[in-house]
């Protein structure tokens, strides 16, 4: 359907037209449509035919892959259509169970009045009659029961968003139920004296038999568990939304916010506890371990406090510390304001210190009757979080946006790595708690934790160090080996442990919790710290003043450079070692043939590391995709798309004629781009940056002369892309040596990316605010050059619109480090697994492939709305080769120019820059 009707045209020119876009690929078999959609604003065409695809292919249940440039306003389009199709959707299911309703109502009243009219004398078949009638009166009832559940979830949703002395009057609860904990906490008294006996109750494993080992299973209430019957739903119809981070997420909700369903959408932000938790006592914590931790410590508090309550005779010793934020009335309450209004995280924190009530707790409540969930994908893409969270993906719709690093994002989830020193500390841990209560555990709890024990000997015996030892000390032979998962345990001769015992031993014990107060001990390392174990109550008291004393021992030596490492390795000890371990056993459990173990020696046993590594990510994608109803699968850049289709979708067992594509071009006019490809410097030294010839002189010097003339005629920001932050480095040092870099200065003021995160804020403030007053005649620049990575802070999820990127330089082609162990054995797994095609090798094709997702994200900072201009110049002559051009954005591909020699590309960036200040003025 194409609309006649003017757009919108905010940042054009007076009497501007929709421009004339490129034919986007439609989805085939459009039968299942809509006229029209539910849209804030008129709709651009490709907004329409985005909507149009979407709703065909969630209603036909298939999988789809849609591509939408940034700045085409892609998360409207897919808030509109899928919610458009959701709202069809519903009322197709309600007008269905109306009509069967109203059938099986006729069906019993008709054969209730054929059962008294009947003869006396006929026999009818008394056993089929009763099944029938029976499962009619069972289908009614069901049906009553679903509707009558639906009105009073609208009734209270309604009164939620209308009445507003209700929300008043919570309000007013919330401010005593405040006041009250103020008041305890002003009360709270110490109980560490006395804790010592009842501490050891709280480590005792429950006895445990795995489910084959015993036909009448124990119930393992955990912390996670909840006894509010009331507060449980059963899941409606929804959507889940998948973003990579929580800005992205956050930006979604405002658009949903913005969107015509705002009012009437049941909405729902998950999170981590790391960012919902209300309780500042938590919150300190800082690491998300021991948020977790001490989260579910209160918990089970709570539990054995309600227990206590119910008549049950508590163990003597001091009340326990429950959160004052989980209570089943502040949740319920919390959870239905939560589904009346559209919140995104930090509103969540704001209605839960306003109504007393956890954020965290409240979101997973409210995630059954909620329409749309939005989450970070990692929480769908893993089994064991998606049921921690009480996500159910059966027959509900996955949307997928950011999907660009989807295969390397499944396998990161469901790798695992572990080192030395970790190891060293799970098995001081778990010795010192074996020895302390090995006379007061079962023999099934004895003999998991010495299996534990033994896997973990074997790990550390691969890695070439012994338990019991300082590991740091431990000094090991060094070099890399690559194993298959039954060979590698064989070489740790683990492969008599049966791990998916142990992996349901760990779940249901949770004995990688119990471990995280015991201090580990080695031989020779000068450590003698309390453990959590000792009954002395004096060493007790003066066990944190010990450890205070050790950090202030430990800092003096320290040089103040090093305190941010310091910090970093402080965060990893704070991990709990046990957890890691845990995590490592759960991967050895996949196919042979799906993934490898590395063992990689360093020296020192405490520096060496043992890594899983998930090369066939679709083994765990599979189940999302058979569960669910529909899966979509969004980015701004999708492309190259085959690779993509082969190792996640065919491989997971989808069949082509499940897979619908859609790729459209950019809202901005074709002129607004001008993409270049240059084969050859102002010299005329031909740009080949492969690894022989990159850090020549030469290669140098000509870079540093393309650079000065693209700064001589572009405005406002460059950016420009290196391979590698090392590539990066030796460029600049070589251009600071020649005189290159001051040149470079006299033009624009030169920025570098940080390499660490925190940093990366104030770098593009200043970098804004240069081109700011640049733009004004300040200083006598023409702007600001930034020179950033590939793969780096700056080559995702930063826009640099408008001046901040009217020119995005790409030197050299980012492919991978072909001589990773890592990737050589990605490369094998694939060309032994997938097919060949187009003369190429899967593994080759996986490398260029690689490369040119890296490009796509990089080039796609500069064009971010439809009023943006910018060029890009790609450096190199590979870049000219059809094969690789193919694999470029289509509204970028099609633009193209490739220039053999200098004069005409910069001839070309001159005119560009000309015209777009003359259409300004």
């Amino acid at each position: 359907m194409v609309r006649t009707a003017r757009r919108r045209t905010e940042n054009f020119p007076d009497g501007y037209e929709e421009p004339g876009l490129m034919n986007p690929r439609r989805v085939t078999g459009m039968e299942n449509s809509r006229a029209q959609f539910p849209f804030p604003y008129q709709p651009y065409n490709i907004q329409e035919q985005f909507m149009q695809a979407l709703y065909s292919v969630l209603d036909q249940g298939k999988v789809g892959i849609f591509e939408s440039p940034t700045g085409t306003g892609k998360s409207l389009s897919l808030i509109c259509g899928a919610l458009s199709w959701l709202t069809d959707h519903e009322e197709r299911r309600r007008l269905q169970t109306a009509a069967l309703l109203q059938e099986g109502e006729e069906s019993l009243s008709t054969s209730a009045v054929q059962s008294s009219t009947a003869s006396s004398s006929a026999e009818p078949d008394w056993i089929t009659d009763f099944v029938q009638k029976k499962a009619e009166r069972d289908l009614v009832t069901k049906l009553k029961e679903e509707e009558v559940k639906r009105k009073k979830r609208e009734e209270r949703l309604e009164l939620i968003r209308n009445n507003v002395q209700l929300k008043y009057a919570m309000k007013r609860k919330s401010a005593e139920d405040e006041e009250a904990f103020k008041l305890l906490h002003l009360s709270k008294e110490e109980h560490t004296e006395t804790q010592g006996d009842q501490e050891d109750e709280e480590l005792i494993i429950a006895e445990y038999e795995s489910d084959d080992e015993s036909k009448s299973k124990t119930r393992f209430l955990g912390p996670e568990d909840d006894d509010d019957d009331e507060l449980i739903e059963e899941h409606v119809s929804k959507i889940y939304y998948c973003s990579r981070t929580h800005s992205q997420l956050a930006q979604f909700v405002h658009e949903v916010q913005k969107s015509p369903f705002s009012k009437d959408i049941r909405l729902v932000t998950l999170g981590s506890r790391q960012n919902l938790c209300i309780n500042e006592e938590v919150r300190r914590l800082g690491s998300i371990q021991r948020i977790n931790d001490r989260c579910m410590e209160m918990q089970k508090n709570k539990h054995e406090k309600q227990q206590h309550e119910e008549g049950v005779k508590r163990k003597r010793g001091p009340a326990k510390s429950v959160c004052p934020y989980n209570k089943a009335s502040a949740l319920q309450q919390m959870r239905d304001e939560v589904l009346g209004t559209v919140h995104d995280i930090e509103q969540l924190l704001k209605l839960g210190r306003e109504m007393h009530s956890c954020p965290y707790y409240s979101a997973r409540l409210a995630i059954p009757p909620a329409q749309l969930v939005v989450l970070p994908y990692q929480m769908v893409l893993h089994e064991a979080t998606r049921r921690a969270a009480g996500i159910q993906l059966k027959g509900q719709v996955v949307i997928i946006d950011e999907a660009h690093n989807l295969s390397d994002t499944l396998s990161c989830i469901h790798s695992a790595e572990l080192t030395g020193l970790q190891l060293s500390r799970a098995h001081s841990q778990i010795t010192q708690y074996a020895d302390r209560y090995k006379s007061r555990l079962k023999a099934k709890n004895l003999m998991y934790i010495k299996q534990i024990m033994f896997g973990i000997e074997g790990l550390v015996q691969v890695l070439g160090g012994k338990v019991g030892q300082n590991p740091q000390s431990q000094v090991t032979q060094t070099g890399t080996e690559m194993f298959t998962i039954n060979n590698f345990l064989f070489k740790a001769q683990i492969d008599n442990i049966n791990l998916f015992k142990l992996q349901k031993y760990f779940d249901k014990s949770m004995i990688s919790r119990k471990l995280g107060g015991f201090v580990e001990k080695y031989a020779g390392s000068g450590v003698s710290l309390q453990t959590q174990g000792s009954t002395n109550k004096e060493n007790r008291r003066t066990e944190g003043l010990n450890r205070y004393l050790q950090t202030l021992q430990t800092n003096q030596s320290t040089a103040p450079a090093d305190q941010q490492e310091t910090v970093e390795a402080d965060k990893a000890l704070s991990a709990s070692p046990m957890m890691q371990v845990e995590g490592f056993f759960k991967a050895l459990t996949n196919s042979n043939t799906d993934g490898r173990v590395l063992v990689h020696r360093q020296g020192t046993l405490s520096e060496n590391s043992v890594k899983f590594l998930l090369l066939n990510p679709a083994v765990h994608f599979a189940q999302v995709l058979k569960e669910c109803r529909a899966v979509i699968i969004a980015g701004g850049t999708m492309q190259p798309v085959s690779d993509f289709k082969q190792e996640l979708l065919f491989s997971a067992g989808v069949g082509e004629d499940r897979i619908r594509e859609f790729s459209c071009g950019h809202v901005i006019p074709p002129e607004n781009i001008l993409p270049l490809v240059l084969c050859s410097g102002p010299s005329g030294q031909e740009l080949d940056f492969t690894f022989q010839n990159r850090d020549s002189p030469k290669m140098m010097d000509e870079t540093g002369r393309i650079l000065s003339n693209i700064c001589n005629v572009v405005p406002g920001g460059v950016v420009c892309f290196f391979p590698s932050y090392e590539y990066s480095k030796r460029m600049v040092s070589h251009w600071e040596a020649s005189g290159a870099l001051t040149r470079l200065a006299n033009k624009k003021k030169i920025f570098q990316e940080p390499k660490k995160a925190n940093q990366v804020e104030q770098v593009l403030s200043d970098f804004s605010r240069c081109i700011q007053r640049c733009a004004v005649g300040g200083g006598g620049l023409t702007g600001a050059l930034l020179f950033s990575v590939v793969g780096g802070k700056m080559s995702e999820g930063i826009n640099f619109s408008d001046d901040l990127g009217r020119c995005v330089v790409m030197v050299g082609m980012p492919y991978p480090n072909i001589k990773s162990p890592e990737l050589q054995e990605k490369m094998c797994y694939l060309d032994k697994h997938m097919p060949h095609s187009g003369g190429r090798s899967p593994g080759q094709a996986l490398i260029e492939n690689l490369c040119m997702k890296a490009v796509n994200q990089s080039i796609g900072r500069a064009i971010r709305h439809r009023g943006d201009y910018s060029s890009i110049v790609l450096c190199d002559r590979r870049y000219s080769r059809a094969a690789t051009l193919s694999k470029l954005p289509t509204w970028i591909k099609d633009r193209t120019s490739t220039c053999k020699s200098f004069g005409p590309a910069i001839a070309a960036l001159r005119k560009f820059f000309q015209e777009k200040k003359q259409e300004q003025v």
